[in-house]
């Protein structure tokens, strides 16, 4: 037995980060990952959504001490990337993990084809443009890795030019990173299969019809395509500073949990801080009193 005093410190389990994330360099084999797993996660579906009610509460904080913080000069901000195949649940994230969020510090964006003049544009412009400010957190539906994932699997650039683009993104996120932007990038990641239950029950209930696209049936045909497009996406765009996650998605409860588990570990490590009063508190509460 050790000595009162020199008892080693019990190792901490490793947090939900180092468990998702892809380590730079790595190879990724997505057909090695299962997306109906459920790592480190609660035990089942109700548990689950009980911890996503309680992170909710610690986020919402979280969130306004970041925003608070950039009134006192504070410029960290926070930008959550979703990346995934049609029905991998990127507005479902919107929706039950951003929506415990105060929406006025949040930076909601959605990235449909370009448009004519953003086409004219480097693939960065429009990106750059949706940014979040110091003290929001930003959320991207789609972003600017569809220019080396649709773009090389539809041939909608050069190859040379997309294979350029990995380098670039590259540059772009660590100057964010530098600037005090916590890039977050997360791939929810699907199987065909539970991709085609989800579009059949599109297609079952009329008032979801909105949501399908005919176009998607032809994009499933591309399936392996996508899936090698991603896998180099992942091993050559996860680096130290803005590091790629892979979240199990067949499960949306698990999906909803993990991301959540991740927004709070990225806050909680950023640790914002309410600002001093730059004013005489006293004086103020002395003048208020004395004015009733």
């Amino acid at each position: 037995m050790a000595a009162k005093g020199t008892q080693k410190k019990q190792a901490q389990p490793p947090g939900l980060r180092e468990l998702l994330r892809i380590p730079p360099g790595s190879d990724v084999d997505l057909a090695s990952c299962d997306p109906a797993g459920a790592p480190a996660g609660p035990r089942n579906k109700k548990d689950g959504l009980a911890d996503i009610a309680r992170m909710g509460e610690h986020l919402a904080d979280l969130q306004e001490r970041l925003y608070a913080a950039s009134a006192g000069g504070d410029r960290r901000r926070l930008l959550l990337v979703l990346q995934g195949m049609d029905t991998s649940g990127k507005g479902g994230v919107v929706k039950h993990v951003i929506g415990a969020l105060n929406p006025a510090g949040c930076r909601i964006r959605s990235f449909k084809a370009p448009t004519e003049e953003e086409r004219g544009q480097p693939f960065l412009w429009r990106i750059t443009r949706a940014l979040p400010k110091p003290g929001e957190i930003g959320i991207f539906d789609r972003s600017h890795y569809e220019d080396v994932l649709i773009a090389r699997v539809r041939e909608l650039a050069p190859r040379s030019v997309v294979d350029r683009r990995y380098a670039q993104i590259n540059c772009f996120e660590q100057i964010l990173a530098d600037d005090g932007t916590t890039v977050v990038k997360i791939f929810l990641h699907i199987s065909h299969e539970q991709q085609r239950r989800r579009l059949l029950k599109r297609l079952d209930n009329p008032h979801k019809h909105w949501k399908f696209n005919t176009g998607d049936i032809e994009e499933r045909a591309l399936w392996p395509a996508y899936q090698e497009a991603y896998e180099l996406a992942l091993e050559r765009c996860s680096t130290r500073t803005a590091p790629w996650y892979v979240v199990p998605s067949d499960r949306k409860w698990y999906r909803n949990w993990a991301i959540s588990t991740l927004l709070l570990e990225h806050l909680t490590a950023l640790d914002p801080q309410y600002p001093e009063a730059d004013f005489d508190v006293s004086a103020c509460r002395r003048h208020l009193l004395e004015g009733d």
